[in-house]
């Protein structure tokens, strides 16, 4: 809405690659969501000053990647909101504004379910997803299997740990809160995870 630039009434993706901690998005697919808008007749602040993106584990909070990404893609606007929503939908916003004295404030967020909504399109939603969202693979899923084809007790690939090793520490963070919240990955007996 031109009058409240805070009110989000429509959502976009646009190609990206995806890990389980990081994202990056595709310049050009930028670029092309930049021109498009702009021929509707929309200035940049009204489609390019809120970042929305979502955690995968419980905690809404922005890593150190999310602060250097706000800072390093939003730093030069005269406003921008970071948002950020964990699985369990609790919620963190902030108003970093850079002119004048420069500042940033905690926002409270909602979703406004008084407005008209007219229906779901979950297939479309999925198309879109398919269409821009690359999952990327940053270790072997696979467990090592012995010379006769049977599965070996289940161990964490060398990779993986560099992979781990190489995340900073909010990285680290999200991807162990995201295991303790996935109880379905351990053998209770044995006490082993299954990645």
């Amino acid at each position: 809405m031109p009058e409240d630039l805070l009110y989000v009434t429509e959502f976009v993706t646009v190609k990206q690659e995806v890990t389980c901690a990081s994202v990056k998005f595709d310049d050009e697919a930028v670029g092309r969501f930049f021109d498009e808008q702009v021929d509707l007749g929309r200035k940049p602040e009204q489609f390019a000053r809120l970042w929305l993106h979502s955690h995968p584990a419980n905690c809404p909070n922005p890593s150190a990647t999310d602060e250097a990404t706000f800072t390093r893609v939003f730093g030069g606007c005269q406003w921008a909101v970071m948002c950020i929503v964990a699985r369990d939908s609790s919620v963190y916003a902030r108003l970093s504004f850079n002119v004048g004295p420069h500042g940033q404030v905690l926002m409270p967020v909602e979703v406004d379910y008084s407005q008209d909504f007219g229906g779901s399109d979950h297939e479309g939603w999925d198309a879109e997803y398919e269409a821009n969202v690359q999952t990327v693979e940053w270790t072997t899923m696979d467990p090592p299997k012995r010379q006769d084809g049977a599965m070996t007790d289940p161990v964490v690939p060398c990779d993986f740990l560099d992979a781990f090793g190489k995340l900073d520490p909010a990285q680290r963070q999200i991807l162990l809160d995201e295991l303790a919240d996935r109880p379905e990955l351990w053998d209770r007996e044995s006490e082993v995870v299954y990645l």
